[in-house]
């Protein structure tokens, strides 16, 4: 069994080799409170695309990514080798394995192992816990720490510390499980020059970065409807007004397309169903012109941001997770809302694809959906008016009590404030540990599909 589980390993470090995905990382530095523990001090943030060739890199996408202090810096590679035992040298010669027990994680049946280094292994070495399916006998959770935690390094001629984790991969197809996330923390280990204190969170998704998604469209054959194909071929020009409104429609849809690509936007799903519900409660009792076809989407980041881009309304995944209740939900649709339906000469120009012919390391850097103080307080104003009238004018208490929590810590987390696409306030969070409900890939029959047919095509 122990050579299975070294061969798989090995399998799946060549796998990670064949993507290159989306990293995003957030750190909180904290400091003790007699009364309520660990509070947040300060926080950083980094978004990158993971670079597996040769030494582990992090192409920074966000432009801002301060690390530290004078005296020491946050590595966002150190983070991305968190998904790893061991990169090079998991083996019988330099670590044994020592059976624990069987536990389930989520659905899973797991066998867990003790991992410690041989007497004789030279060099940092990982100490601590690993669980691996009991199919495969692919490792899904590492938990532990590289051993010895302090080291100097001949290439940076400086001393590098390694820190604690535990790191989680995902089933996303039959026989392959790529890492997901990753959680650290260090709150009671002085150094010499004051490390800090701090806790993380890590998540990695867009593995098919590397493929292209456009050219397979080539083919496959879709079969979208059973209706006749409409002549438009009668059909007159567009009046002015249907014409620019159409050119809007254009750089909303290249916009969003571009970060569906580059792995930053999910596509649609069940949770933008959730999301529209509640613009539509707002429409509904407000009268909204039937003709502004609002919608949300989600930016799969964990910073904590809101934009509009056309008539797509766009909430982060960080966002919808901490928001505690429906109404201040409703509050940040209703301002993400008023700001859609003022127009916005400058996103104008995203009609033109060229403009965005941008690299995944350029994308965040380059788009910008800023709204100006002037523009802010006339969405204020429109979103209070829009709430009165709603469903959620009984409950707006709720949405001013966390507001008021935004404003209390916007000084200790500036770097989850601060916007990667607008300029809008976002609200803080404390960073805890996640525990993934694991499940194993189903493969979906053609049989089970209730939407389009898609026939491939041999070349």
């Amino acid at each position: 069994m122990i050579d299975r589980i070294i061969k798989r390993e090995h399998d799946e470090i060549a796998a990670f080799d064949l993507y290159s995905p989306i990293i995003e990382t957030y750190i909180q530095e904290v400091k003790f409170n007699q009364v309520t523990g660990a509070v947040p001090k300060s926080d950083y943030y980094f978004l990158g695309q993971a670079d597996f060739r040769g030494r582990l890199k992090v192409h920074s996408i966000a432009s801002h990514s301060r690390k530290g202090s004078p005296m020491w810096s946050f590595e966002p590679a150190g983070f991305l080798q968190m998904i790893y035992i061991d990169r090079g040298q998991f083996d019988k010669a330099h670590y044994k394995l020592n059976y624990s027990k069987r536990e389930f994680l989520g659905e899973v049946r797991c066998i867990r192992f003790e991992v410690s280094p041989t007497p004789n292994a030279r060099g940092r070495r990982f100490v601590g816990d690993i669980w691996v399916e009991d199919q495969d006998y692919t490792v899904v959770r590492i938990s532990g720490i590289y051993t010895p935690a302090i080291d100097f390094s001949l290439k940076t001629f400086e001393d590098e510390y390694y820190l604690h984790f535990e790191s989680w991969r995902t089933n996303v197809k039959s026989g392959l499980w790529l890492p997901s996330y990753v959680y650290s923390q260090e709150l009671h280990r002085p150094t010499l020059f004051g490390n800090p204190s701090y806790k993380s969170s890590t998540h990695l998704w867009g593995y098919k970065l590397k493929q292209s998604s456009r050219e397979e469209e080539l083919n496959r054959v879709l079969v979208e409807s059973a209706n006749p194909i409409k002549d438009e071929a009668t059909q007159h020009d567009r009046a002015p007004l249907e014409a620019q409104r159409e050119w809007r429609h254009e750089a909303e849809h290249n916009v969003l397309d571009l970060l569906e690509q580059n792995g930053l936007l999910a596509p649609a799903g069940d949770v933008d169903k959730l999301l529209n519900t509640v613009v539509n409660n707002l429409e509904v009792t407000n009268n909204v012109d039937e003709q502004i076809d609002l919608r949300c989407r989600v930016l799969l980041t964990n910073s904590l941001e809101m934009f509009s881009i056309g008539n797509t309304l766009v909430l982060s995944r960080g966002l919808i997770d901490v928001v505690p209740n429906e109404e201040t939900l409703a509050a940040l649709i209703a301002h993400a809302m008023a700001d859609a339906m003022l127009p916005k000469p400058n996103q104008d120009q995203y009609g033109f694809s060229d403009i965005l012919r941008l690299s995944p390391t350029e994308v965040l850097k380059r788009l910008s959906f800023d709204e100006g103080k002037i523009e802010s307080a006339q969405n204020n104003e429109k979103a209070m008016e829009l709430l009165k009238k709603s469903p959620y004018a009984s409950n707006l208490g709720n949405a001013g009590l966390f507001l008021k929590q935004l404003h209390s810590q916007a000084k200790e987390l500036r770097q989850l404030i601060s916007p990667l696409l607008s300029s809008r306030d976002k609200m803080p969070f404390a960073v805890t540990p996640l525990v993934p409900y694991l499940t194993r890939y189903v493969e979906v029959s053609a049989a089970q599909s209730d939407t389009n047919v898609a026939i491939a095509s041999n070349p």
